[in-house]
């Protein structure tokens, strides 16, 4: 008997492969890729934690589907910031069921502990994720499961309820106490690093849909670097070197660069078809994070000679 876990690399999600694996059943883990994790390291981290739990990992990339389908129509809506919590479970559910034959799992686990989260872990939103996306039954939730109706691998025996748990609501107590029975240690925070309950990313995301279309290129410039909006059009600079980086690495259709002529300082995104007028005001933006008064920028093969402002005038515009 095998079953399939969700992985997060939280102390939940491997709290539910240790239950499960203490019943002598085979675990193999996935990671839903969604594009909007916090921790840039997260792939290491997570193979390193598999490796730790002795299971073996697989990881898939759903960015694309996920933004098409999921992320701006959500059913049940968003919680308080762009984070459509409900259908990005059921999301990632009907993406590891596609696993199931491929891998010869016969069910699911996964972390969730009833209470936990105020949108996505209420009894009734687990209700509607199972609607969404558990029509089998095959999802059990072993840290909850004695807290919610039998799934098919109880009922069927594949896995024994008695030994399930009954952990319910914010209090991580039995939590910790298990991790300590494991000997578990360097596990994530439990405060999770989904970019979309960050309320500056998501006025980020909401600014940026107001007039352009979302792919998979733009999710990483997304991250970084100040997001100013000029009269409706975008404009990006970074912080930080780290950040040139990313701004350098973009490749896709939205934006072109921006570059100081010769001289250090900032590297830059202004979305094409951009007015020249507005590629000044870009320009003088971007001076103006500069340690010159005065210098050229080249944006699309362009130069305009540019000049510092006052701060304050650029951070009215700054989303």
């Amino acid at each position: 008997m095998k079953a399939l876990a969700l992985f997060s690399g939280g102390l939940d999600s491997i709290l539910a492969i240790k239950t499960i694996q203490e019943q002598n059943i085979e675990v193999e883990g996935v990671y839903v890729d969604l594009g909007f994790e916090s921790n840039k390291e997260k792939t290491d981290y997570l193979l390193q934690m598999a490796k730790k739990l002795n299971i073996k990992l697989n990881i898939i990339d759903k960015k694309e589907e996920y933004i098409k389908s999921i992320l701006f129509n959500p059913v049940y809506g968003y919680g308080k910031n762009m984070n459509p919590c409900i259908d990005c479970h059921a999301f990632m559910i009907r993406s590891a069921k596609e696993l199931l034959e491929k891998t010869n799992a016969s069910f699911i686990i996964s972390g969730e502990v009833v209470g936990q989260r105020p949108m996505s872990q209420r009894k009734e939103a687990m209700k509607c994720v199972n609607k969404l996306s558990d029509k089998e039954n095959l999802v059990l939730r072993p840290l909850s499961a004695k807290l919610l109706s039998p799934t098919l691998p109880e009922i069927k025996g594949w896995v024994d309820r008695e030994k399930l748990l009954d952990i319910s609501g914010r209090d991580r107590k039995r939590q910790m106490e298990l991790a300590k029975k494991y000997g578990l240690e360097d596990y994530e925070s439990p405060s999770g690093g989904c970019l979309l309950t960050d309320i500056n990313f998501s006025k980020r995301l909401k600014d940026y849909s107001k007039t352009l279309k979302l792919s998979v290129n733009e999710i990483d410039i997304l991250k970084v670097g100040r997001h100013i909006n000029y009269k409706g059009f975008k404009i990006i600079i970074s912080r930080k070197a780290e950040e040139n980086h990313v701004l350098k690495a973009y490749k896709g259709d939205i934006f072109e660069k921006m570059f100081p002529a010769g001289f250090p300082g900032p590297v830059g995104l202004i979305q094409k078809n951009t007015p020249d007028e507005i590629k000044q005001k870009a320009a003088d933006f971007m001076i103006s994070y500069t340690k010159f008064d005065e210098g050229d920028i080249i944006i699309a093969n362009q130069t305009f000679t540019a000049h510092k402002l006052d701060k304050q005038n650029i951070r009215q515009y700054i989303i």
